[in-house]
């Protein structure tokens, strides 16, 4: 057991980065202040090399695997926690000095400034990846990580010009999941024609074919398009495999399109599902 400076007695859990004992600043300076809104912005992230991420889940899931380079929370954070962290800067603050320092409109207990991951541009042609031709919600590139996570896929290809996965928005909806998961920016054509000859490249298009008729194979990359363009003609004559989603009944009038989010889940849930089904029929 470790006995830490404000009297309360915390375990030592071995999975997190902690160890170390150190005095917590009581407030936060303006210079800190101005230094974390500065972090708002992608170019002073990528100078830093270093993100914000906010709240209780999202902090919680990136401590297990990363060091914090900094720590701002309540009482009530740190009181609850039972760890301390190693080598980060650790601010105590209240209420009303998170909710200016906080990005979110109603601020969670706690911010932390981490460093930007170091991630492999490498592609496991064995497993599912997804490739994001230009998405630019904030949310949805979020939201994406998250489902990708949920269905057991690792990697993330975005083109460059999709939003930003450090923007605070994505890193909020991803619920921790940027933990768990890599994305890498990479030009899409040339990662595509790096590929094998035939290799499956998955699309989903209005002409394309049921997604719930077409077999699926377990590897593969699984492109998702931008939010109002779709997957861009230069890609598109790259995806040999083009899946549709049908809407039901057929024929019906019904919206325009689905959100690209909500695509990617249909389609990765479809892909886990024939994958478990092909599994259970090898068994028997």
């Amino acid at each position: 057991m470790l006995l830490c400076q404000k009297t309360f007695v915390v375990p030592v859990t071995s999975h997190l980065f902690l160890l170390s004992l150190h005095k917590f600043r009581t407030m936060i300076s303006k210079a800190k202040l101005k230094y974390i809104h500065s972090l708002e912005r992608k170019k002073n992230r990528k100078e830093e090399g270093v993100f914000v991420a906010e709240g209780p889940k999202v902090v919680g899931d990136l401590l297990e695997v990363m060091p914090a380079k900094m720590v701002v929370a309540t009482s009530d954070w740190w009181n609850r926690q039972s760890f301390r962290l190693k080598d980060a800067e650790t601010i105590e603050v209240t209420d009303e000095e998170l909710r200016k320092v906080s990005f979110l409109q109603h601020p969670q207990e706690v911010l932390a400034v981490f460093p930007q991951r170091e991630v492999s541009a490498s592609f496991d042609v064995n497993q599912c990846a997804i490739a994001l031709d230009d998405v630019q919600d904030p949310g949805n590139l979020g939201t994406i990580i998250r489902i990708a996570d949920w269905f057991g896929i690792e990697k993330i290809f975005c083109s460059e010009n999709t939003v930003d996965v450090y923007n605070p928005k994505v890193i909020q909806a991803t619920m921790g999941s940027i933990a768990r998961v890599d994305v890498v920016y990479a030009d899409l054509l040339e990662l595509i024609d790096s590929l094998p000859v035939g290799y499956p490249v998955y699309g989903t298009f209005l002409d394309g074919e049921s997604i719930y008729s077409k077999p699926l194979t377990p590897n593969g990359l699984i492109v998702m398009g931008n939010e109002g363009n779709g997957i861009s003609p230069q890609v598109a004559e790259r995806v040999n495999r083009r899946l549709l989603i049908p809407i039901f009944p057929e024929g019906r009038v019904t919206a325009d399109s689905l959100n690209v989010a909500i695509a990617t889940a249909i389609t990765c849930a479809e892909f886990r599902r024939q994958m478990i089904m092909n599994d259970s029929h090898s068994m028997i």
